[in-house]
């Protein structure tokens, strides 16, 4: 953050409310599902911040995204309202998906956010084939899909990444390295030099950004998304970033020197701009109230969700697609 004294403080600072405001829903999640309220794994972002709000905070409200199972801060910096997201997890009415698809498979149609996914890599496809439908439209939307370091090494990576080169697709490929598959260092199961070079050898361009330094992620983001939406075809932004927490909200994450994980606290995206917003006259009192600000919103958000009645039962009989007998249909 080289640049800090020249900031766009009132642009930045915005930014920063954004992090917060994902860090503060995340850990009223995690609180939540301590104590029951959340039933089935929730998967923290907590210190991967700056992808979601440098990528998102680049596309206009129409365009589309596809997220992972880490997906929270991807929804909420698209648009999706914090409250409806948090009726999901908490599996209540009103929730995004009438409560029907919980933190995995989190998605808000009306911004754009066409779902996050249990499944590693599967994203990428779908991706794919929403970006071929915008061209078949003549549609300057573009798509942005946010997966994982672990998904390079599933087959949808390079079944997704050709098929968007071979038609020249207007899709936005963004892998969010935090460098462990779930409880291992992708290093330790990753043949060669990794995702840019693989879509590279595919022939997309890709760019490697720092994913903790906002205002990198930010300008790559936008100038990829002006080279998309102008015609050039697909490209790859590959942020290197790190996960604070577990793998899940109840993994300890023995698997990682606990000196590691707190000098990644230190160059956590939110502290870095924090650090950003300082030099550029930001001061103490104001940072600490963005802060307080976030903490105080999503915790009231967790207590609203957590007084929200049940869905009526009679909702799980609708959006379900009936495909007949098998028997009948398959032999």
């Amino acid at each position: 953050m080289d640049n800090a004294h020249n900031l766009d403080r009132e642009r930045f600072a915005a930014v920063l409310a954004l992090m917060h405001r994902i860090r503060a829903f995340e850990e009223a999640a995690i609180a939540a599902q301590k104590d029951g309220l959340v039933l089935g794994a929730i998967h923290p972002s907590i210190g991967q911040e700056a992808v979601a709000a440098g990528v998102c905070g680049n596309l206009q409200p129409a365009d589309l995204m596809l997220s992972t199972h880490r997906g929270h801060g991807h929804t909420l910096a698209k648009g999706a309202e914090p409250l409806a997201m948090m009726r999901e997890l908490f599996g209540r009415a009103g929730g995004t998906c009438g409560g029907k698809g919980g933190s995995m498979h989190i998605a808000d149609f009306g911004v754009g956010m066409l779902g996050a996914n249990g499944v590693v890599g599967a994203n990428i496809p779908i991706a794919t084939g929403a970006a071929h439908g915008l061209q078949l439209q003549g549609s300057k939307q573009i798509v942005a899909c946010i997966f994982g370091d672990g998904a390079i090494n599933r087959g949808p990576f390079l079944e997704g990444l050709n098929w968007a080169r071979v038609f020249d697709l207007p899709v936005m490929f963004v892998c969010e390295d935090n460098g462990f598959s779930a409880t291992t260092r992708t290093r330790d199961m990753t043949g060669g030099a990794g995702a840019s070079a693989r879509a590279e050898s595919l022939g997309i361009p890709a760019v490697e950004v720092d994913g903790n330094d906002v205002l990198a992620v930010d300008a790559a983001a936008r100038t990829a998304i002006a080279d998309i939406r102008a015609g050039k075809g697909p490209m790859l932004l590959h942020c290197r970033t790190y996960r604070i927490t577990g793998h899940t909200a109840v993994d300890p994450a023995t698997y990682r020197p606990a000196e590691e994980v707190e000098a990644q606290r230190g160059n956590c995206p939110i502290n870095r701009l924090g650090t950003a917003l300082a030099l550029a006259g930001m001061d103490k009192a104001e940072l600490q109230e963005v802060h307080e600000r976030a903490v105080q919103e999503m915790n009231a958000i967790a207590a609203q969700a957590q007084a929200t009645d049940w869905p009526d039962p009679l909702a799980a009989f609708t959006d379900v697609q009936d495909m007949g007998d098998p028997r009948e249909r398959a032999f």
